[in-house]
């Protein structure tokens, strides 16, 4: 994890595109320079910010892909 720093009110944030439209366990992920922040997308703007670097968050993606969670 990271303590970047950043302000992520003025972070445009995306939801997944894997969430379903019923608003339930979504994740939003906002990037600026290197660092990629996950938030829950209920919470909005008052979500805490889990902050990652690119290599990281790449990492946990492979990791997500390859079953390594289920």
């Amino acid at each position: 994890m990271v303590n970047s720093g950043i302000d992520w009110a003025n972070v445009q944030f995306t939801k997944s595109s894997y969430s379903g439209s019923d608003q339930g366990n979504c994740v939003e992920l906002g990037v600026v320079a290197d660092i990629v922040g996950v938030r829950d997308s209920k919470l909005g703007a008052s979500s805490p910010v889990l902050e990652l670097n690119k290599t990281a968050f790449q990492a946990f993606l492979d990791d997500a892909k390859a079953g390594t969670f289920d």
